[in-house]
């Protein structure tokens, strides 16, 4: 999908920046298709020249050709049949992490049980990418062409959850959980289960904010916080501990404006005039949600 965005933007002359918005796709392309071949720091060379071409006159846009009156009649036209597609990639994935993993072949599962939502999903997405085509019968080159747009309206925020997410491996591999474990011990009063948890929560959901990912933030908060002192000194299950723990995360990723992708892309899509419009509302949904997790997490983490 990088690849084939980054050959529409070359091909757009509408777009002032088509060159560079082509450079960073493509570059993000090579990551994906041969990052497995690349040795690290080649994939590190990668990663900063497409921080080179972001930061170098930025990524540009072309052309919407599509008018909103046009866009609102196919709305009308289509109705709630519209969410069909929508709903497809939910209700699949759902399904096939439940069955898939059941399914033998020759004696062997047919997909990789650890990544059987992951491969859900895709399955999911691709059926409900055939049952649009069907539906609305637009360009064969429709999907990509979107695909573009959709990219380039968000810009280098696209790629922000990736690169957040190997920022926490980088700062769980570096000790930074050890770190907060034993300030969090010098300088809080966790004595107590309930303590230790909320503690965990807490800081899941501010690391999540600061660095704008959940799945950045677990790592350091785990090592730091959960593992030594939720399962190994007060027996917790880490499973729960992991499930609620990055619920609690995703809390502070509603109240963040370094979660990009949720919060600012939004504003910019809608064009909002706040652009914090989307975090003012979900901030108490946050704190009501964050509490309720940790009072979850409390009353079954510990329930052997």
């Amino acid at each position: 999908m990088a690849a084939g965005v980054a050959v529409v933007n070359a091909r757009d002359a509408t777009n002032p920046r088509r060159f560079n918005n082509t450079a960073f796709w493509g570059i993000y392309a090579v990551t994906f298709l041969v990052g497995s071949y690349l040795s690290d720091l080649a994939s590190g060379f990668l990663v900063i020249a497409m921080v080179l071409v972001a930061s170098i006159r930025g990524l540009g846009q072309g052309v919407v050709k599509v008018s909103r009156d046009e866009e609102a009649a196919s709305a009308r036209r289509w109705g709630n049949k519209l969410f069909i597609p929508a709903l497809t990639i939910p209700v699949l994935t759902v399904l096939g992490t439940f069955t898939l993993k059941r399914i033998e072949v020759g004696g062997s599962p047919l997909v990789d049980v650890r990544q059987v939502t992951v491969i859900s999903l895709a399955i999911a997405t691709l059926i409900a990418l055939a049952i649009g085509m069907a539906m609305l019968r637009p360009p064969l080159l429709a999907p990509i062409r979107e695909a573009r747009r959709l990219l380039d309206a968000i810009g280098w925020a696209a790629v922000l959850p990736q690169m957040l997410a190997a920022l926490g491996a980088l700062f769980a591999i570096a000790g930074v959980g050890t770190v907060v474990s034993e300030l969090a011990t010098q300088w809080l009063p966790l004595g107590s289960p309930f303590a230790v948890v909320t503690t965990y929560a807490i800081g899941m959901a501010v690391f999540t904010m600061i660095m704008g990912n959940a799945f950045a933030a677990f790592p350091v908060m785990t090592a730091g916080i959960g593992l030594p002192l939720i399962v190994q000194k007060f027996g917790g299950d880490p499973t729960i501990m992991a499930a609620i723990g990055m619920l609690a995360g995703f809390c502070g990723t509603l109240m963040t404006p370094m979660a990009a992708n949720f919060n600012i892309v939004p504003v910019a899509l809608l064009e909002l005039p706040d652009e914090n419009a989307v975090i003012k509302v979900q901030i108490p949904t946050a704190l009501l949600l964050l509490g309720c997790n940790i009072l979850l997490m409390n009353f079954f983490v510990f329930r052997n």
